[in-house]
């Protein structure tokens, strides 16, 4: 009988932490033929193959350069049509050439839009230096379009109907050039994005792109999940990390979408799954983040010692930002995803580059206000200023989130670092210890490069 199980991979940190890796390692390892896709297009999942080809898949699936490993985009799956077709490409001249046809798009999947992505763009630049680090692709215009106005939500099944599709658009386009575009004239960044309001005919032209892109893709009824699942293993993917989640991450740095397990669950136990599931967390070996936010543990140094080809200087992310493994921060995305099963280190190998800085952050200083109770523990009643761990929240109350932004970035992290001088392999191995012992959670896969050859799996005894 057919092994159907279940992988689940989830970044518990900021994003940026191996996604895309530990799904290609999982795809192969466990036979799996499909990845399950969770979140939406900004996703940057590098990955090498073993003939040293690279793609950074955003929409497809991580396992994608495995022959017949099939992607569903899932109804909590945001969709970019244009992107789509152009990654499509791109793969396709990298040997991938039947990626369209091995991918299926759920028909309830919210579909992004030119005029969204534009809009975004020039909310983003009327912010200033408030800048919330949008990724620039469109998604919160999106997802707050559809709450808005469900009417107006455009999703990848109405392609199919090109009249419904044009209407959509139609009031898509009217709604943002009402909402943004009048106070944005004269901004000197703003006149490409400004370009896509000047000209109704602007709708015809993007119509005629959503249609050719309907021709070629496979839309189908969310039924079709519950076949996936019954042909055997699948991983989902899903985009971003828990710290920036909609309800549990630090508002306003946060994205439109839930970054942890509920989604994969939910469409678990809509299909009557009854296989075993494994919830994966996924961290780096050091903490990241990319554009504005509460950033814990950032040391301007690690930033220098730590450059990542992946991830530099971006237009609406910003910089790329580099701190200390944080244990802190790691234990309450643990806690929002309501647990992990395993932990997956990646980038071991980055530390032993920059020079063997194992370090890691157990706790905070943080001079005590009213109300800091219902935000934070205080593991030493002798020292109040020591914060050990970050509370949740009551559910989807921003407000609540918004204070506790607030108060993380008046922290004061407190480093700490192996006093040892062993080889590497000694080193890197304590340091998964100590974070395994921290995090009360197993470690159970470490990745020294960024191949699926270069994951190593650990005993559940280790």
């Amino acid at each position: 009988m057919e092994t159907r199980e279940a992988y689940m991979v989830n970044d518990l940190g900021n994003g940026d932490c191996g996604k895309g890796q530990m799904t290609n390692y999982l795809v192969r390892t466990r036979r799996a033929h499909t990845v399950i896709r969770i979140g939406g297009p900004q996703a940057a999942h590098n990955v090498y193959a073993d003939d040293g080809r690279h793609h950074t898949f955003s929409q497809f699936g991580s396992g994608s350069f495995m022959p017949n490993v099939q992607t569903f985009l899932s109804r909590f799956m945001l969709l970019s049509p244009l992107a789509m077709m152009a990654e499509a490409a791109t793969l396709r001249r990298k040997g991938v050439s039947d990626i369209l046809r091995r991918t299926f798009i759920s028909a309830n999947a919210l579909t992004i839009t030119p005029f969204q992505r534009a809009a975004n763009r020039l909310r983003e630049l009327a912010r200033g230096d408030a800048r919330h680090g949008s990724v620039g692709m469109g998604i919160g215009e999106t997802v707050k379009d559809s709450i808005d106005d469900p009417t107006m939500a455009l999703r990848a099944g109405d392609l199919l109907d090109i009249p419904l599709t044009g209407r959509k658009l139609r009031m898509i386009w009217e709604k943002k050039r009402a909402e943004i575009v009048a106070t944005m004239h004269g901004h000197p960044d703003a006149a490409q994005y400004l370009s896509y309001f000047e000209d109704r005919r602007m709708i015809g032209m993007v119509l005629e792109l959503f249609s050719e892109f309907a021709r070629t893709a496979q839309i189908v009824p969310d039924e079709h999940l519950k076949e996936i699942l019954g042909r055997g293993t699948v991983v989902f993917e899903s985009s971003q990390g828990v710290l920036l989640d909609e309800w549990r991450g630090f508002h306003p740095y946060t994205t439109y979408g839930t970054c942890t397990f509920e989604p994969a669950m939910t469409l678990l136990d809509e299909c009557g799954h009854d296989g075993e599931r494994h919830r994966i967390g996924v961290v780096r070996a050091y903490a990241v983040r990319h554009g504005p936010g509460p950033f814990m543990t950032e040391d301007a140094e690690l930033t220098a010692a730590l450059p990542d080809a992946h991830n530099v200087m971006h237009d609406w992310q910003r910089q790329f930002r580099v701190g200390h493994f944080d244990c802190v921060a790691t234990r309450y995305a643990i806690a929002a995803c309501g647990g992990v099963d395993a932990l997956a280190v990646t980038c071991l190998d980055r530390i032993h580059e920059a020079g063997d800085c194992w370090s890691w952050v157990d706790d905070y200083e943080l001079l005590p206000q009213d109300g800091d109770g219902a935000l934070f523990e205080r593991r030493n009643p002798h020292s109040q200023n020591l914060v050990s761990d970050i509370k949740l929240g009551p559910p989807r109350d921003l407000d609540h989130q918004e204070r506790l932004a607030k108060r993380l970035l008046a922290v004061h992290a407190n480093v700490r670092r192996s006093k040892g001088s062993d080889a590497y392999e000694t080193e890197a191995e304590r340091h998964v210890r100590t974070l395994q012992h921290l995090l009360r959670v197993p470690v159970r896969f470490t990745s020294f490069g960024p191949t699926a050859k270069d994951v190593q799996e650990r005993s559940r005894n280790s």
